[in-house]
């Protein structure tokens, strides 16, 4: 057990910190890690001055219990506005920016409105930007100001507020991807819990220095980065999204120059690193301190797991660095995962699993990655439809319960007690149903899709990833890029490509490349494609933690909201593409 866990609240944590090591960096941004002078700190003290300054402004104008929408750049501001949230008992809503794209901005009103904001925070830089958001998106009549404005709020004048274990700290608000975002209720005691069984898991401790790109909004670099190492009373080193997307390289880089020992990032960073790092811009780099690099969020690829591993072995990077783990929102973030050691890839006979049967085979395999050991969890692995529980080697949906499993979505009674109170045919109750599915196997978990886009497809279950991933590995043009398969019904199930092609291509070789793709489709799935469409880089929709939204993908097919470079879809498919509008939205 960590030490943090013997407070009562996570305010009694950080002013602790503050009162034990005011100097020791909490947080630090990097904006350019080629350029690590420019770097910028906020020690323990300046951390909790700047919270009870900004709590302060709040507890004059909201009441305890209240929402506050955090809308930031990446940086120290947020830090600072999320902390003072909690400082003053209210409940932090981040989001990321309202961004041009007007699907994004639909999607942080939506969220503005489900969670009843009382007010909103941002930065100086933000401010009419998101002002004008505001007044375009009629979010309502809510306070809009930037926090880091000196003049804002008085630090002598915040108390402290009535809070406990119990007390509701965050609305995490999920990506999205398979529906209307919803806030899932998070509380202290769920944060305090999730971290402590993170850090237990990886061997982290004060002494751990955390860092990352991935946004402050998202789970994964809030509760898997910044928070952990907040309630150590250690340092979080952050860089921006963009820096990474840009120039992957300087991600190693701040990892050796800041001796990061703890990071994370979806699969597709390190396959990212993988195509677009070269030896020069990595020469003379030392990862050798380099401890731990969770791989979440999506589905974990050996092979990329093996070739990161081999790739800047060079740099001293270690054989047992990357530690494929699992989580989401709805159990605060961290599931599973086990540090120190070579993740565990185990191949299945791919048939059987079409057929949810875990078969280890060296035949006609599928390699499937473990995701570690279940922490602090109960874990059942359920047949969706029946509920029963299911046996050795049967696949079915990921069923969780224990106190890192959050209170439930807020204001949408119906969809908690359906997630969060799931009971099994025999009993067993009070279980959140995960919508993954997966495996318990030799002691640990092997997630292997999700059970909303499983294809059924003439009687057979087909993982989207694996279509996506085989036509990447027989079409050179595809391999940098990203894709979303899924099926339409039109009456029956029809299987359509989407995918990302990067360069300059001629016109002409684009139905080729789109007849390749369906051949493909057809010699290792043995299903038949009604549609291809090839995108350009960005074109396929993701989610801010890269999880590819299929089905907003599919939404956006049907609407015809995509733009491709071009598109191949069978006539009776285009028909119904041009019949009545689909309900719903991008988001």
């Amino acid at each position: 057990m960590n030490r943090f866990l013997e407070h009562s609240n996570i305010v009694d944590v950080i002013r602790g910190h503050a009162r034990a090591t005011p100097q020791q960096d909490a947080v630090t941004l990097v904006p350019d890690p080629a350029r690590p002078a420019g770097a910028q700190s906020l020690s323990y003290s300046r951390l909790d001055a700047e919270a009870r300054r900004i709590a302060a402004w709040l507890q004059e104008r909201a009441d305890p219990g209240d929402r506050v929408l955090l809308l930031y750049a990446p940086g120290l501001n947020f830090a600072a506005a999320f902390v003072a949230c909690l400082y003053a008992g209210m409940i932090a809503v981040p989001a990321p920016l309202p961004g041009q794209h007007p699907h994004q901005q639909r999607r942080i009103a939506r969220i503005a409105g489900d969670a009843g904001v009382a007010a909103l925070l941002t930065d100086s830089a933000n401010l009419e930007a998101v002002r004008e958001w505001a007044r375009d998106q009629q979010v309502g009549a809510i306070a809009c100001v930037a926090s880091d404005d000196a003049a804002l709020g008085e630090v002598d004048a915040w108390r402290m507020p009535e809070v406990s274990r119990a007390t509701l700290a965050l609305l995490q608000y999920t990506s999205g991807s398979t529906g209307a975002p919803k806030g899932v209720m998070i509380s202290h005691d769920n944060l305090l819990h999730n971290a402590d069984s993170l850090c237990r898991a990886y061997g982290l401790g004060p002494e751990t220095r955390f860092g990352g790109w991935i946004p402050l909004f998202h789970d994964m670099g809030l509760m898997g980065l910044l928070l952990p190492a907040l309630f150590l009373g250690s340092t979080c080193i952050l860089t921006t999204p963009n820096t990474f997307l840009k120039r992957p390289h300087l991600w190693l880089r701040m990892i050796a120059d800041f001796r990061i020992a703890f990071t994370a990032a979806p699969n597709f960073a390190y396959d990212l690193c993988l195509q677009r790092i070269d030896d020069a811009q990595v020469a003379g780099l030392d990862l050798s301190h380099w401890r731990h690099a969770a791989n979440g969020s999506e589905l974990v690829q050996a092979r990329t797991i093996s070739a990161f591993v081999e790739r800047f072995a060079p740099l001293g990077l270690r054989a047992d660095v990357i530690c494929p783990c699992y989580g989401m929102a709805e159990t605060t973030l961290f599931v599973s995962g086990s540090g120190a050691r070579v993740a565990p890839v185990c191949s299945v006979d791919a048939d059987l699993l079409e057929r949810h049967r875990f078969m280890p085979s060296a035949q006609g395999a599928r390699s499937v990655v473990s995701c570690g050991v279940v922490h602090d969890l109960d874990v059942l692995i359920v047949a969706p439809e029946t509920r029963e529980v299911a046996g050795a080697g049967v696949v079915g949906e990921i069923w969780l319960r224990g106190v890192s499993v959050a209170q439930g979505y807020w204001r949408h009674a119906e969809a908690s007690a359906r997630d969060f109170g799931a009971c099994t045919v025999d009993g067993q109750g009070g279980y959140f149903r995960t919508g993954d599915l997966g495996v318990l196997h030799g002691g640990e978990l092997y997630v292997t899709g999700r059970h909303k886009e499983m294809m059924i497809v003439h009687g057979r279950n087909l993982y989207p990833q694996d279509i996506e991933r085989a036509v990447r590995a027989e079409h050179a043009e595809l391999a940098s890029g990203a894709g979303a398969v899924f099926t339409v019904t039109a009456p029956h199930e029809e299987v359509v490509v989407t995918h990302e092609l990067r360069g300059q291509w001629c016109e002409s070789v684009l139905p080729a490349l789109a007849r390749g793709i369906k051949a493909t489709v057809m010699a290792s799935a043995g299903v038949r494609v009604s549609a291809v469409v090839l995108l350009r880089p960005g074109g396929v929709l993701r989610t801010t933690s890269g999880k590819i939204q299929r089905g907003t993908m599919r939404t956006a097919f049907l609407q015809q909201s995509l733009t491709p470079m071009y598109e191949d879809v069978d006539a009776h498919l285009q028909a119904l593409r041009h019949a009545e509008p689909v309900a719903g939205s991008v988001a």
